[in-house]
């Protein structure tokens, strides 16, 4: 039996589930891109290889590894991208939540459903067809749920944009006691500087009270000005248009002073490091190419 919990993005990490890159199949077609920085890489000819990343994966199950932390990986699906294991589902409180995502994708929560069959089934949640949710969008913070949608009646037309307001009232409905706080995010089919394509690209909570955030990710400013002022402006690390498509704010928290970081995120891993965290590096910039970083290829189980 498997007890999730998590109330933060921060606590100790003790149970986790890590995406594979094993069997991602062939360079898909451009006009199969879920994303524009993938589709950037696919027509450049750099579109990330599957040992690259295996490699790279393998260096954050080390981490893992190192601090204890029980890591399930899900089963491997030949020519399947099953890295961004974040997007399929995720937990608030005791409660799983299976994720409605693009229908494409709707193999690989079968590839964690040997994980999902260990929780009491009370304890797992799927919201009707018409929620569109994923877990790069949601972030649990103690009594609030943050929470990255887009307002725009246009939201059909973008393939960016993946959580929304539907998702907000179901977790509204589902967590009455806590405050869902929703931010309508930038986003764009073609220009990957200007779309975040989840909340988990524009900014992340840390430890010691601190945030990473990029200002031009949100469309509304009281809504970043709110984040802004909640933090406060002195913990804020504001990150550059450039840092934001190389992914800078999809770091991920083990404790709340451990952080495991791309080993190139040079600015910030020197900030964080001033700050008082540990900083855990690993190479991730193959993966990156695919609009996705460590939070993205995490779901976490179980925190303290």
């Amino acid at each position: 039996m498997l007890k999730v919990h998590i109330t933060d993005e921060i606590s100790r990490l003790r149970a986790v589930i890590l995406g594979t890159a094993r069997s991602n199949g062939p360079v898909p077609a451009l006009e199969d891109a879920y994303d524009p920085k993938s589709a950037e890489h696919i027509k450049a000819g750099t579109y990330p290889k599957d040992e690259d990343m295996v490699r790279e994966m393998d260096a954050v199950a080390k981490v893992f590894e190192k601090y204890d932390v029980t890591v399930y990986r899900p089963r491997e699906i030949e020519n399947l991208n099953q890295i961004f294991t974040r997007d399929i589902g995720f937990v608030i409180d005791d409660i799983f939540i299976k994720a409605n995502i693009l229908p494409d994708r709707d193999e690989e929560i079968e590839a964690i459903q040997y994980v999902i069959d260990q929780i009491p089934k009370d304890k797992v949640l799927q919201f009707p067809e018409e929620v569109h949710v994923e877990g790069g969008d949601v972030m649990p913070w103690n009594d609030y749920i943050f929470v990255g949608t887009y307002y725009g009646e246009d939201y059909p037309n973008y393939i960016t944009a993946r959580t929304n307001v539907e998702a907000v009232e179901a977790l509204r409905k589902a967590f009455p006691k806590k405050t869902v706080k929703s931010f309508s995010l930038s986003k764009s089919n073609t220009a990957a500087k200007r779309n975040a394509l989840h909340l988990d690209c524009c900014f992340q909570p840390l430890g010691n009270g601190k945030a990473i955030i990029h200002k031009e990710g949100f469309l509304v400013e009281e809504e970043y000005q709110w984040l802004v002022d909640y933090f406060g402006k002195e913990n804020c690390f504001h990150i550059t248009p450039q840092e934001m498509y190389d992914m800078n704010s999809n770091v991920l928290s083990i404790a709340p002073d451990v952080i495991i970081s791309e080993k190139n995120f040079t600015r910030l891993n020197t900030w964080l490091r001033s700050e008082g965290f540990t900083v855990e590096e690993v190479p991730y910039a193959e993966i990156a190419k695919q609009e996705g970083l460590l939070r993205c290829s995490t779901l976490p189980l179980i925190r303290d």
